[in-house]
């Protein structure tokens, strides 16, 4: 992307945030204010693709995503349930530098 998009697009978002009218001419000045040259063409551009699209319904649904949260849910209770049964204490294998054929950690 180009700076002059992406200051498009920081712009709009300052003048949503700002309840300001979103047009070329405030784009065009929220560059400058930033020390960012906007392209007017750019800045037309955008404003003009911002009268089909609702900034705030695009920003509000973000955060809505998949529902892919509720299985890791419903394992955790049972997870606790195994976690609650007695195990077996099993003893822990000891490394050993035979395991590790001609590789030992300190040959």
């Amino acid at each position: 992307m180009q700076t002059s998009e992406l200051a498009c697009i920081y712009a709009a978002l300052i003048c949503e945030d700002c309840s300001v009218d979103k047009s070329a001419d405030n784009f065009v000045a929220a560059g400058t204010a930033a020390g960012i040259k906007v392209k007017p063409s750019c800045a037309k551009t955008m404003a003009k693709l911002l009268t089909k699209v609702d900034l705030a319904d695009v920003l509000g649904n973000i955060a809505v995503g998949g529902g892919g949260g509720g299985a890791a849910a419903a394992a955790a209770p049972a997870a606790a349930k195994e976690d609650a049964k007695p195990a077996a204490a099993a003893e822990p294998a000891e490394d050993t530098d035979e395991d590790m054929g001609e590789f030992g950690l300190f040959d």
